[in-house]
């Protein structure tokens, strides 16, 4: 792992302005870095912020939302600084995004070929045979059989995973260093979802690519994230190891997600659960934000939100539980 990461985010900072006055702090001030090769999962319930973080990356936050501050680095080139030509030619090219759904990202008007080969003539400006040729080859590559037939049909014409494997293919077509998948496996039955993930895996270790993994599934976390980070309120509640959130769990809200999973060694009468709903995020309470539905709040937690605070080696958490630990710096 080299000690440049391909993304480097500080203190990012998108909200939303809303017709009565209202701001939505979507998401609020974020910290993280992705190294090549690395892949990094970004965890909560619906209406946490992780895909809005994963938006602001791509610079794709439609009005009224407005990245408000911070700095988004890919390698040393800072994406908030530069103009909307210079970031088209990034997008697609040195990052890539897989959607939730791809019926909504693929256009039902054109044919598979013609958008994977878009790409290929636009940022690697490869002659027509050459991009036709590179996208069958980009179709073998993600396990779709009949590339060269596939090439001449349309989204509407093939399954829910072959569709997801065009984005894929499209995703890569560029090769980029950074690929950011957002719950790319929602739409899909488990079988399926259990196939995407591993050629995700698979492709990334191939091209090196630092990966940014949005999922609500501690179980995809446990198999394929190296690091994890547990959002909550458009901020990052803890920040460590898989194998550290898995095992020696510290903020309140990430062993509520654990224990609401089932476990194959365990016999439990009934599953965990969080009491609540997420707050919207243009009504978080004061304090910390997770303090409405807290099992350990104190009256620190509802006077002032805690810093996210390293206390141990590569461990980060935003919670007065561990106030008095010892800081490693």
């Amino acid at each position: 792992m080299t000690k440049q990461p391909v993304l480097h985010i500080e203190q990012l900072k998108t909200y939303f302005y809303l017709d009565d006055k209202k701001t939505a702090k979507a998401v609020d001030d974020v910290s993280f870095s992705i190294y090549p090769g690395e892949t990094v999962a970004l965890v909560g319930e619906s209406g946490s912020g992780k895909s809005m973080t994963a938006l602001s990356i791509m610079q794709l936050v439609n009005k009224p939302g407005k990245i408000v501050d911070g700095k988004i680095y890919l390698h040393d080139k800072n994406l908030l600084t530069i103009n909307h030509k210079q970031i088209a030619t990034i997008r697609g090219n040195e990052i890539s995004m897989i959607f939730q759904e791809p019926m909504t990202a693929l256009n039902p008007v054109f044919t598979i070929g013609s958008q994977i080969t878009e790409i290929l003539r636009k940022h690697k400006k490869l002659s027509k045979k050459a991009a036709h040729d590179k996208a069958v080859d980009l179709l073998n590559m993600v396990g779709i059989p009949r590339a060269s037939a596939v090439m001449k049909e349309y989204p509407h014409q093939l399954s829910g995973g072959m569709r997801q494997r065009v984005m894929i293919a499209m995703a890569i077509s560029c090769e980029p260093k950074l690929l950011v998948a957002d719950e790319p496996t929602t739409a899909l039955d488990v079988t399926i979802q259990a196939q995407i993930l591993e050629l995700i895996a698979q492709l990334k270790k191939r091209f090196n690519m630092g990966l940014l993994l949005i999922t609500h599934d501690l179980g995809v976390v446990s198999e394929y994230a190296d690091r994890v980070m547990v959002m909550y309120g458009g901020q990052i509640v803890e920040h460590t190891t898989t194998d550290q959130l898995l095992h020696n769990t510290k903020h309140p809200y990430s062993k509520g997600l654990l224990t609401s999973l089932p476990h194959l060694e365990k016999e439990v009468d009934r599953l965990g659960s969080i009491k609540g709903t997420v707050p919207p995020a243009y009504q978080f309470p004061k304090g910390c934000r997770f303090s409405t539905r807290c099992p350990y709040v104190m009256d620190a937690c509802k006077k002032l939100n805690p810093p996210l605070k390293q206390i141990k080696d590569d461990h980060f958490v935003r919670c007065y539980l561990y106030e008095d630990e010892e800081e490693l710096v």
